[in-house]
């Protein structure tokens, strides 16, 4: 089982297997077409206040890091998440973030591992 995030601007690969957007918003500018989606979970995405408290400041992933983290463990879209991954074995997860490093998809693949 391989679970890997990639931004959703860039094209999709074979390598991608299923590919799951895990953003609550969908991406600007991108079409569902373009998109080249299996499945939008939009359900374990941060909540909208923590979104919005984060607000993509490096400064406060830590902390954004921590609550998210409480969040998915009360989140039934986990189950939803790890069952995909074992019934399709390579699973990217899709996001728009910017930042590479700073966001919730890692922290998501972070858990999941």
């Amino acid at each position: 089982m391989t679970i890997q995030i990639k931004r959703i601007y860039e094209p999709a690969q074979k390598t991608d297997g299923y590919r799951v957007l895990v953003d609550r918003l969908w991406p600007r500018g991108v079409s569902r077409q373009k998109a080249a989606l299996d499945e939008w979970l939009k359900e374990i995405a941060p909540s909208t206040e923590l979104r919005e408290w984060f607000d993509h400041k490096p400064e406060r992933f830590a902390e954004f890091k921590k609550r998210y983290q409480a969040e998915l463990a009360d989140n039934p879209a986990l189950q939803r998440l790890r069952g995909l991954a074992a019934k399709h074995g390579t699973l990217t997860l899709l996001y728009a973030a910017r930042d590479p490093d700073n966001n919730h998809a890692k922290v998501l693949v972070g858990y999941l591992s």
